[in-house]
């Protein structure tokens, strides 16, 4: 055969095992630009450290590069989204399934954060991060948008304003939202609405096509984003919490390792490492951006080509980039121990579990957000522990290095819960999975397409 069969739809048979290896496509070799741009984004995020030890005023004035970098990114992000959902709801045969998928899915981010969350406590009870500091001069005004909103005005801003709103890219609920009416709509037309389905695949490959153009500018952004982070906070700013970031870092990369890595292999037979591996040019990128929502697309697309039908990686992508909430509850729960403790004024058990439950629930829809780590946590702490607001000061200076392992924890989370929803529902090719995780299938970076 010339290429691989069409996806699926979550309806269909359950595919086949690692046998019917005479039914996957055959290699195709990516090109060598694709490694070139891969060094090129090490190279700049080197260059960039070192200019902001050297040059810190001049390292400071190149953060327009990366913010430039990073809204390039979120400007393609709804257009991917609706386009990914609306194609994948559109072509099952059965709305049922969705909400399937969705809810397995939403109890799935539910439990594992809520564990992330145990893990992230233990840790911080452990080593008491912040004794013996004394930041009693710190002060932390906090800002209008780092308030918490109430249940109410949560759900009411999940609808917005108009239809082509939810496109603009202000919301990644929004755009899911509309995207899955529009797909159920598609759904129920059937055959009338076919066309419309087809432009929106058209329309979809365009703009991975225009994606893929971005990504060459990867470097830049890369240089400007590092350079900006180290000429405004220097080499001290990392070195006095030394202690945290390193333990906060290293919970991070066991609970990855460990917990996603056994569940991972448990449920498919899958090596996490592999994974991560596979993932690789989205880790990088997301080390340098601090934001997982810029590897968004590219996940999608990946998920895909390692053998998960479209609509469950629509699905499961951007509810997981909403509601996975791994890497923020283990820095909640740390950068709060270090803030009591480093103030004096340490909380016991049940303050913890209070506040941080609190924190959770008011972090959900902004998992992949630069700096709604921060936000949640002043939030947080205004409205159940005011007398610790100030302490949020000091997290201040290592937020943005904390929120990389925050981002590329979520990252993970959302990667292996797309592997975990396929195999759950029988919507994946193992075969073909393990093929792409041993390199057997590469990635076109060129297309981005699935097959």
């Amino acid at each position: 055969m010339s290429h691989a069969p069409e996806p699926r739809g979550v309806d269909a048979a359950p595919p086949g095992t690692e046998g019917d290896a005479v039914s996957r496509p055959p290699v195709k070799k990516s090109g060598k630009g694709t490694h070139v741009l891969y060094i090129a984004v090490i190279v700049a995020v080197i260059a960039g450290a070192v200019l902001g030890l050297v040059a810190p005023e001049t390292a400071k004035a190149m953060k327009p590069l990366g913010t430039g970098f990073v809204s390039l990114i979120k400007m393609i992000i709804a257009p991917v989204i609706f386009c990914t959902i609306v194609i994948g709801v559109g072509s099952i045969a059965k709305a049922a399934t969705v909400g399937r998928v969705g809810g397995m899915a939403l109890v799935y981010f539910m439990v594992m954060s809520t564990f992330a969350l145990a893990i992230g406590l233990v840790v911080g009870n452990f080593i008491h991060p912040g004794d013996g500091l004394n930041i009693s001069n710190t002060h932390y005004e906090m800002k209008e948008s780092e308030k918490p909103a109430d249940t109410t005005s949560f759900i009411l801003s999940i609808i917005p304003k108009t239809m082509l709103a939810a496109l603009t890219g202000e919301s990644i609920l929004q755009t899911l939202f509309i995207a899955l009416l529009v797909g159920f709509a598609i759904q129920q037309l059937g055959t009338t609405a076919k066309p419309l389905l087809e432009l929106i695949q058209v329309i979809q490959k365009v703009v991975f096509r225009i994606l893929s153009m971005i990504m060459w500018l990867a470097p830049i952004g890369a240089f400007g984003a590092i350079a900006a982070v180290v000429g405004g906070t220097g080499v001290k700013a990392i070195t006095s919490m030394l202690l945290l970031m390193v333990a906060f870092y290293i919970t991070c990369a066991l609970f990855i390792v460990i917990v996603l890595g056994a569940l991972l292999k448990a449920v498919t037979g899958l090596n996490i490492l592999k994974l991560m591996r596979y993932l690789g040019k989205e880790y990088l990128l997301i080390f340098s951006t601090s934001s997982s929502e810029v590897a968004l697309p590219r996940l999608i697309a990946k998920m895909e080509h390692a053998g998960v039908s479209k609509p469950v990686v629509g699905i499961t992508v951007p509810t997981g980039y909403s509601f996975n909430l791994d890497g923020t509850a283990i820095y909640l729960t740390m950068a709060s121990i270090f803030i009591s403790h480093a103030l004096g004024k340490p909380m016991d058990m049940g303050e913890q579990i209070g506040l941080l439950v609190f924190m959770i629930i008011a972090s959900k829809g902004a998992a992949g957000v630069t700096g709604a780590g921060l936000a949640t946590l002043a939030g947080g702490l205004q409205a159940h522990r005011p007398d610790l607001l100030d302490g949020v000061g000091l997290i201040v200076g290592i937020d943005r290095f904390m929120s990389e392992a925050r981002a590329l924890t979520n990252f993970s989370g959302n990667a292996v819960a797309t592997l975990l929803m396929g195999t759950w529902v029988k919507e994946i090719d193992l075969g073909r999975a393990r093929d792409v995780l041993d390199k057997k299938i590469p990635f076109d970076e060129t297309t981005m397409e699935a097959h």
